[in-house]
């Protein structure tokens, strides 16, 4: 099946170069892509006055999702993507407050090891908070995964909802990530929005359905990374407009990311949830990834997802020299969102290549180069 745009003139260097309609979606002033709100929302502090760049939108008048990219995705082939909540853990653990921190440290370490690596590049002053600020994204996001029925989930995060709630009224449960993210909060003045609106779309993601739509996973992105990232800026005391975009984009390209890293695991339990408007513009179905189909549309799905992620970087990068330097640490991702995308090309886009589900060793080394580079 032949893809549904023309093939994008090369340039000299026989590069492709993205394609008009797809340059329109990632710039163009109506792609509206969810962004840290305009003040007085944002953070309850800070002004707007200038709109984020936008990849897509929902309800976009740009059509179909039809993306080629330049540089590096250049395609060899032709182309047509713990403990459970409750107030009694840290007691149950034999926890004391001064355990808490640990506890944070442990969780992050074996639950999201990306993210227990970028923090401890943090300035020291900022690490506790930043691995209370993870340990709260994992407690939320292995809801899903431990529950067997809806309704507990739905219990759970009525718990951490509650958890916010009590933790800006000084009062919060004895629990170590509680505990911790409470510390954080009264240390760096944390806006409350940021973690509500974590907890509201871990919560309406309880539902196995797939995104109908890449905006849709964007928005989820949004929602839950990015609001991250806006948070652990909080955390390093920067307040800018410019760091604030780049965040934007960097949980949006997190957002993708994780959603194709997952997608082999999922499939093992018969859940697909990528965008479904891809898969039809290219004839695929989900029983396609159930069966672990490795022909070239169900690639070519995988290379828009991935192309949408790459472009997200692109754009987060083009800040680079109006964001503070001191911002930099916060976005230390984008090593790990890069390494995997080289990865995935390298394979042709194949998303269940083993090599894709191995670790990368060089990882440490790579994020403490970049650190030291001051880069992202």
């Amino acid at each position: 099946m032949h893809r549904a745009t023309a093939t994008p003139a090369s340039s000299p260097s026989g590069v492709r170069s993205l394609p008009p309609a797809a340059e329109k979606r990632a710039a163009g002033p109506a792609g509206g892509v969810a962004r840290r709100a305009c003040a007085p929302q944002a953070r309850g502090r800070r002004a707007c006055g200038v709109r984020v760049m936008a990849v897509s939108a929902p309800g976009s008048a740009c059509g179909p999702l039809r993306l080629g990219v330049p540089g590096l995705w250049a395609r060899g082939r032709r182309v047509p993507g713990l403990a459970g909540p409750g107030r009694n853990v840290a007691a149950a653990s034999g926890l004391g407050a001064s355990g808490t921190d640990a506890y944070c440290m442990e969780l992050l370490r074996k639950r999201d090891y990306e993210s227990y690596l970028c923090s401890l590049l943090l300035p020291a002053e900022s690490r506790s908070s930043a691995f209370a600020l993870r340990a709260f994204n994992v407690e939320l996001a292995q809801v899903k995964d431990l529950v067997s029925e809806k309704t507990i989930g739905l219990m759970r995060m009525q718990f951490w909802k509650k958890t916010v709630d009590d933790i800006y009224c000084d009062n919060p449960p004895h629990q170590p990530v509680a505990i911790e993210l409470w510390k954080a909060v009264k240390k760096h003045n944390l806006t409350k929005r940021w973690l509500m609106k974590i907890v509201d779309e871990r919560e309406k993601n309880l539902d196995d359905k797939a995104y109908r739509n890449i905006q849709e996973l964007e928005s989820y992105a949004e929602n839950t990374q990015s609001s991250l990232l806006y948070l652990t800026l909080e955390i390093l005391g920067i307040k800018d407009l410019h760091a604030d975009h780049a965040a934007s984009h960097i949980g949006k390209a997190q957002g993708i990311v994780t959603c194709l890293r997952a997608m082999p695991y999922h499939g093992s339990r018969r859940r697909v949830f990528l965008p479904m408007d891809i898969c039809m513009l290219h004839g695929v179905s989900q029983e396609d990834f159930l069966r672990k189909n490795r022909d070239k549309n169900v690639r070519d799905v995988i290379y828009d997802i991935a192309s949408q992620a790459h472009l997200h970087l692109k754009h987060a990068r083009s800040f680079h020299k109006s964001v503070p330097v001191k911002a930099f640490p916060a976005f230390l991702q984008t090593v790990a969102l890069e390494d995997y995308l080289k990865k995935i090309q390298q394979v042709d886009f194949d998303i269940f290549h083993p090599s894709l589900q191995q670790k990368n060793t060089l990882l440490p080394l790579s994020l403490y180069i970049q650190s030291w580079r001051k880069r992202y």
